[in-house]
């Protein structure tokens, strides 16, 4: 599989509300580590991280910015965007943008990705909601 069809896919599976189908592109021990927080090891740990967005965001769209080769690693640019309308959600509109950072394993599975996103920006929006274009 290329790179691009790589990250389409695993975009789609982003916005499938289908957080088990985002898990299946790690390794069986591969991470997902969010900004400051634990990582998430294991696809059934990766799973419920990725379950937690989905429920918040039941309409969650995510679009593929870029995919960068940078020697060993991938950067995966993405902007996230939703109404956090899922159980005790705020009711507000959210865009955020990020990326991650991927190491590749040979099997062409994610070993280990590192996210980041602006999380004081985020809260924000889920305070206020997401002002602008």
């Amino acid at each position: 599989m290329k790179l691009k069809e790589f990250g389409e896919k695993y975009t789609a599976a982003w916005c499938s509300q289908d957080a088990a189908s985002v898990a299946a592109f790690f390794a069986e021990d591969g991470s997902l580590k969010i900004n400051d927080a634990a990582p998430a090891v294991g696809r059934e740990a990766i799973t419920a991280s990725a379950q937690a967005f989905m429920t918040a965001f039941p309409d969650m769209v995510v679009r593929m910015d870029a995919l960068i080769l940078e020697g060993n690693h991938v950067i995966y640019r993405w902007t996230l965007s939703g109404t956090n309308s899922g159980p005790g959600g705020t009711g507000r509109a959210v865009r955020i943008s990020g990326y991650e950072e991927w190491t590749l394993g040979s099997d062409w599975l994610i070993a280990e990705s590192k996210g980041h996103f602006d999380e004081a920006e985020y809260n924000r929006q889920l305070r206020e909601g997401f002002s602008g274009s």
